[in-house]
């Protein structure tokens, strides 16, 4: 049985993963309004997987007998300057999301509640993937550039991350692959 601290926290890591999902897919709509349609697939797919991390949360809710309770949650930013400024805005979201995930290791370690200690370190994992992600991303866009035809080949990069990923094998090949 989760304590009513654990189960409130999880509640906001829920909501947390829903509006990763939502700022994901609004990045996702700017990115094809600007016809950077690698892009666009890229976030739209990265948006599917916040939704799964979601549900991987309420299934554990729903296991220890806890109840899930979905809030409501303010738009996500729906204009940028450039790529660069939307990319950099994801992985500043994603240091976020870690923090958040840290903070729940903590607080199920000093519960101490092991079981949901070791659900967590799942999440750890995954924290860590997806900021080598972004900030993988991040090195590229400023490697390549976004002038002239620079913009053209991130969209192509970005785009053969999102074909790279499969539902067995969520995350591309990241050590010098790509």
């Amino acid at each position: 049985m989760l304590s009513e601290a654990m189960t409130q926290r999880l509640n906001e890591q829920i909501n947390l993963e829903i509006y990763s999902a939502h700022l994901y897919l609004q990045m996702s709509s700017w990115c094809a309004h600007k016809a950077l349609e690698g892009c666009a697939t890229f976030l739209s797919r990265h948006a599917d997987e916040e939704m799964a991390h979601m549900r991987r949360l309420l299934n554990y809710m729903h296991e220890t007998g806890a109840l899930a309770i979905l809030g409501g949650m303010e738009a996500p930013l729906h204009t940028f300057q450039s790529l660069k400024e939307m990319f950099t805005k994801v992985y500043e979201h994603e240091q976020f999301v870690t923090r958040k995930i840290n903070e729940l290791v903590r607080l199920a370690d000093t519960e101490p509640d092991y079981a949901t200690l070791e659900f967590l370190q799942w999440y750890v994992a995954e924290q860590h993937q997806e900021e080598f992600l972004f900030k993988s991303i991040l090195d590229k866009i400023e490697l390549i550039g976004t002038e002239g035809q620079g913009l053209f080949f991130i969209d192509q990069e970005i785009g053969k991350l999102a074909s790279a990923k499969s539902p067995t094998h969520p995350h591309p090949k990241r050590c010098g692959a790509h």
